[in-house]
């Protein structure tokens, strides 16, 4: 995935921008303080993508005045995660973004057209964990990836997941999610070649803990290739699945 700085660097070397211009860009103030918040700026440039805004616990006011500031200095596309639906619906009146009730997830500007390497398998155990699956799914496609969804999949059944199997094999990365015990990623990942990422949920009777069962499980894995991010964390995994679908060789 090509960073700001290297994007630039390559306009300098095809003459469609000078050094000075080059220069500017750089040494831009890397944040704004807007007192409620910093705005990193050099987010991009440092990670490839902009600042992502997390929605929980901002104001609408705060959310709309941090994408404006994103939007001033030239951010064409802005992701926004865990936006409640009056939220959205207060920040649609000064700007277009396109909302996603189930996700609790934003677009400011449209998805990137799908460029990695392949495609990305959000697979979840119940139909309960959907939410979090769609904040994987919607996040991984915004990055610009081809996503396949295999929902209510999980182990209770195991005849459901292996009827997709062609899926499995040939992903260049999955999204595992699951609650109550969790088993669904040891299950993936003992199928697969690729790297698999396992998202707990917070689905399950009382002895789920909320999630911290199928957190356990997934981190003791026996299957090898599987990592794990936070509870609920559907944003973590479809972030990192897009950085491994864009992964270039570094010389």
């Amino acid at each position: 995935m090509n960073t700001q700085v290297k994007q630039i660097l390559e306009a300098v070397e095809r003459g469609e921008m000078t050094s000075e211009e080059a220069l500017l860009k750089l040494k831009t103030a890397p944040f704004e303080d807007l007192g409620y918040a910093k705005v990193d700026h050099h987010r991009s440039i440092l990670q490839g993508v902009p600042e992502v805004i997390y929605g929980a616990g901002k104001t609408p006011e705060q959310v709309a005045g941090i994408l404006e500031a994103m939007r001033n200095r030239g951010q064409e596309k802005v992701l926004i995660t865990r936006l409640s639906k009056d939220a959205a619906e207060k920040i649609q009146e000064t700007a277009e973004i396109e909302y996603f009730e189930q996700a609790k997830i934003a677009y400011f500007g449209p998805a990137r057209k799908p460029d990695g390497i392949g495609k990305i398998v959000v697979a979840t155990g119940g139909t309960s964990d959907m939410p979090v699956a769609e904040e994987a799914a919607l996040t991984a496609e915004y990055y610009g990836n081809d996503v396949v969804r295999l929902y209510d999949v999980g182990v209770a059944g195991l005849h459901r997941l292996l009827s997709h199997k062609e899926e499995i094999m040939t992903a260049s990365v999955i999204i595992a999610i699951a609650g109550m015990e969790g088993a669904l990623a040891s299950v993936i990942g003992g199928l697969a070649d690729c790297p698999v990422i396992a998202v707990p949920t917070s689905v399950g009777y009382g002895a789920a803990f909320e999630g911290l069962s199928a957190l356990l499980s997934m981190l003791n894995s026996c299957a090898s290739g599987v990592s794990v991010v936070n509870i609920d964390n559907g944003f973590g995994a479809g972030y990192l699945a897009s950085m491994i679908n864009h992964m270039e060789a570094k010389s």
